[in-house]
């Protein structure tokens, strides 16, 4: 490699990846489920996935995933001094769907520890080295979600069909557009069948949000999926609630490959070769 090409990669711009904060007002309503199915769903696609559980003092990634992290994020902040990408990535934990992991600390005590500039330079690393990094966040605004929102390129909130959940999500959304960032929000209605007196193409209406995901409820498989830590888009691919997964993974690469997508300018020798060619027929 000779100092042009040296000289041409400086001057390249640096690689980002899309963030994703996966969100909800109220616990207990599948934002785990979604983050990691999503996860694993985009990694079908040959690209680079990263998941950050940002759940601090109870994130479940780990345990969805059946993963055994020998570091978390808690390691990752305590060398910050010396973290570069490249370092970063050895503190993931690689998951048989080729998602990469960042783990939540091991105890609840921890999250104290996890300074808000760490957790900006964390995102920053990741989104470095993958294509998407879609961070589980806590329920609620806290300070930590408050930064991946931030931070985030979308953030998915999810809300189910009860009342409770659909108060706090409107809640939530008031607070999010005061904060100038309901333009990045993308409403997902979990357990969109589930019997209730609220219909699911009610909630887009309620909650002020056009053009929601739907997933379907199928309590068997989500639970089933938790308890053997295997995500349902890998070993139940042909369920319906797998299939809304997929849906929505393809929608996010598309919308990402649109946004991508730049027309080549002709050079100038091209434009003038076409020129002379046309005037000559």
């Amino acid at each position: 490699m000779n100092g042009a090409d040296n000289l041409q990669q400086e001057q390249a711009p640096a690689k980002r990846g899309e963030l994703i904060a996966v969100c909800s007002a109220k616990g207990g309503i599948g934002r785990t489920v979604l983050a990691v199915n999503l996860a694993v769903a985009l990694s079908k696609n040959n690209i680079q996935i990263a998941l950050l559980d940002g759940d601090f003092q109870f994130g479940d990634v780990s345990l969805a995933m059946d993963l055994q992290p020998t570091f978390t994020i808690k390691d990752v902040a305590e060398s910050m001094d010396a973290m570069d990408k490249h370092t970063a990535a050895s503190y993931l934990i690689r998951h048989s769907s080729g998602v990469k992991v960042m783990a939540a600390p091991e105890r609840p005590e921890q999250a104290d520890l996890l300074a808000a500039p760490a957790l900006g330079t964390v995102c920053d690393l990741l989104l470095a080295q993958h294509d998407y990094v879609l961070v589980d966040t806590e329920v609620g605004l806290k300070e930590s979600t408050l930064l991946f929102v931030e931070k985030a390129d979308q953030i998915f909130i999810l809300t189910t069909l009860e009342m409770a959940a659909i108060k706090n999500t409107r809640l939530m959304l008031e607070t999010l557009e005061a904060l100038g960032l309901r333009h990045k929000v993308q409403l997902v209605v979990n357990r969109a069948t589930m019997d209730s007196v609220i219909k699911a193409t009610d909630v887009p209406d309620i909650v002020g949000i056009e053009h929601p995901y739907y997933v379907p409820n199928d309590f068997a498989i989500v639970a089933q999926s938790l308890n053997i830590g295997v995500p349902f888009v890998q070993n139940h691919g042909k369920t319906d609630i797998a299939k809304s997964i997929f849906k929505m993974a393809e929608q996010l690469i598309s919308r990402r490959e649109i946004s991508l997508f730049k027309p080549k300018q002709p050079s100038f020798l091209n434009s003038l070769f076409h020129r002379t060619k046309g005037s000559t027929t």
